[in-house]
């Protein structure tokens, strides 16, 4: 379904309910209350309500411009076309893994979907020492249909090359290659850190090699249109509970590099590895070891059942693509702790820590850990290796 309502506005709670009451939703003479529960910096997120029965509906309306910064930083509402459409695209392959889509309008950039307040944000829930046991079964075999179905080993080369266009996303693109890719390596007015990082961020900015290696994966991310990404999969981007799973926000969905998106997932894990200790550190380990495993599995056992093209049984070809996406994973998991550390936009993971030292500490491991995953990418075999490696960082 879309709306009809034309020429941009931003929502306020009284026409967030207005809008709700002309989708026919809720039952004719509902009594409706909205709240404002957004906590990004690129959307207004409203949550309504049915006051008697509780149900309810989000209504996400993109805005011009990114709230971290203000008016002086645009930025195109066509994401929000963009979102909603990669949120059904996905859902053809993991509707079960996907909020429902219920209506969208391009003039406002608003997606109506299904409200998962029922849920918690996963990187809340792993900073509060929550397990999720099926956290990584459900977002490995989200990776491994989403990547599959929408590459070239699934699509006809006419309709993924259809599909590459559709999802051409170039404004949100540049924010990524900026903030993950260009600005930590160097002197960069956007860089945010604090002064006992100094030494250590200045050694990244002279790390020739370090710079290098970097340059390479924001190539890969430049060039190379393997899959319809989500662009921004992070620990703040999943709804989750013990039996539920959901990815949320793909506003940043293009097409590229396959291992893009598990690399920000893993790292996002890898953070939380090097805060926790104990068994709640064993819990993430697990993830980040199941995670992989679930996906390389799924997306070979796809390309057996489901793939197309004429090297399709060629021996070694199908263990060429695996082992290229893992050394990709490895890299960009990486930038992604580089980034979350020292870059524009931070973790809570991290900067929620109380105690500056331990904080400061932490950093820094995180920090060395993201070198090495980048430089040592393609000297790493298996997950396991990358596992060995993260916990040698903590010691």
């Amino acid at each position: 379904m879309t709306t009809t309502i034309q020429s941009y506005k931003a929502l306020t709670d009284e026409s967030a309910i207005e809008l709700a009451k002309s989708l026919e939703f809720f039952p004719q003479g509902a009594k409706l209350e909205s709240r404002e529960i957004g906590d990004g910096n690129l959307n207004y997120v409203f949550r309504i309500t049915d006051s008697e029965s509780g149900k309810g509906l989000i209504i996400k309306q993109a805005l011009p411009y990114a709230k971290v910064v203000g008016e002086s930083w645009p930025l195109t509402l066509k994401r929000a076309t963009i979102e909603a459409n990669a949120l059904r695209k996905h859902g053809e392959f993991v509707p079960e893994l996907v909020p429902s889509v219920y209506a969208t309008n391009e003039e406002l950039a608003i997606t109506v979907m299904e409200d998962l307040s029922h849920l918690t944000i996963a990187r809340e829930g792993l900073i509060n020492g929550e397990a999720y046991p099926n956290l990584s079964k459900h977002i490995g075999e989200y990776l491994a249909k989403t990547l599959f179905h929408t590459s070239d080993f699934a699509l006809h080369p006419f309709e993924k090359k259809r599909l590459a266009a559709e999802f051409s996303n170039p404004e949100l693109c540049k924010i990524t290659e900026d903030l993950i890719f260009t600005d930590p390596f160097f002197n960069h007015e956007t860089n945010d850190f604090e002064p006992e990082l100094q030494e250590a961020v200045e050694a990244i900015w002279k790390n020739g090699p370090l710079k290098l290696e970097a340059a390479k994966l924001k190539k890969s991310f430049l060039t190379e249109a393997e899959a319809l990404l989500h662009g921004d999969l992070h620990t703040g981007s999943i709804f989750a509970s013990e039996a539920e799973t959901k990815v949320i926000d793909p506003e940043f969905a293009f097409y590229g590099p396959a291992g893009f998106d598990i690399g920000l997932f893993l790292g996002n894990l890898i953070v939380q590895a090097i805060t926790r200790e104990g068994e709640k550190q064993e819990a993430v380990i697990r993830h980040i070891d199941n995670t992989w495993k679930v996906f390389s599995s799924t997306y070979l056992l796809l390309w057996e059942e489901q793939g197309v093209g004429a090297f399709k049984d060629t021996e070694g070809y199908k263990e060429f693509i695996l082992e290229k996406i893992f050394q990709d994973t490895i890299g960009f998991a990486g930038c992604e702790l580089i980034r979350r550390t020292i870059g524009l936009a931070h973790v809570k993971d991290l900067d929620g820590i109380e105690d500056p030292e331990r904080r400061i500490r932490l950093k820094k491991q995180v920090l060395q850990t993201g070198e090495a995953l980048i430089v040592k990418r393609k000297e790493l075999p298996s997950i396991g290796a990358v596992i060995a490696l993260v916990e040698e960082q903590k010691r």
